[in-house]
């Protein structure tokens, strides 16, 4: 049977659309906060950045390290997903909107690193069999940049649905995403 070069890509795009959906589940929740459309270009752009840093930085590691850090990862993403959307929660109980805290400087990176942290094992698979090229990071960017804008974009359409709420709702829904992580 000849070898199909088309077959790795196929795989390589699957691969960034499954890690992309975190990025979108994730954006949906925090998409519905009070966000403008530069606020959520910004986001797309550092989640997007970090889809590409953090299996760039799992190749590295990958040719030291043995995959036992995958569990690790995984639990920590989890965490740290039910962390921010218990925290999301909780800022709804504030008085005063205004001070709650968005998704700008150090907790925009803190986002971005979680909903990026699922594609460091793989970037650490990528660095053990040494398949992993640029085309891939790339991609891995661009699909979850994608992705991310989408979610955002239909939370931020979902907040008017849902009205005072919505933010309890994005809370929830990152909640969810982090045990569904972390029993996997």
């Amino acid at each position: 049977m000849p070898y199909n070069q088309a077959d790795p890509i196929l795989g390589i795009i699957i691969i960034a659309l499954a890690l992309g959906m975190d990025a979108f589940s994730v954006g949906l929740g925090i998409g519905m906060q009070m966000l403008r459309l530069k606020r959520i270009f910004l986001i797309g752009l550092i989640v997007g950045l970090f889809h590409i840093l953090m299996p760039l930085i799992g190749v590295i590691l990958g040719t030291i390290l043995s995959t036992k850090i995958e569990n690790f990862t995984d639990l920590a993403s989890g965490l740290l997903l039910f962390g921010l959307g218990i925290h999301m929660i909780l800022q709804t109980l504030e008085e005063e909107p205004e001070t709650r805290q968005r998704p700008f400087g150090w907790s925009l990176v803190f986002f971005a690193f979680t909903v990026s942290l699922d594609s460091f094992p793989v970037g650490l698979s990528f660095g053990i069999t040494g398949i992993a090229t640029w085309f891939t990071f790339i991609l891995f960017g661009f699909t979850s940049m994608i992705l991310t804008w989408i979610g955002l974009l239909i939370g931020k359409k979902a907040r008017h649905w849902v009205g005072v709420y919505s933010e309890w709702f994005g809370g929830i829904i990152l909640c969810i995403i982090g045990m569904e992580i972390i029993f996997h």
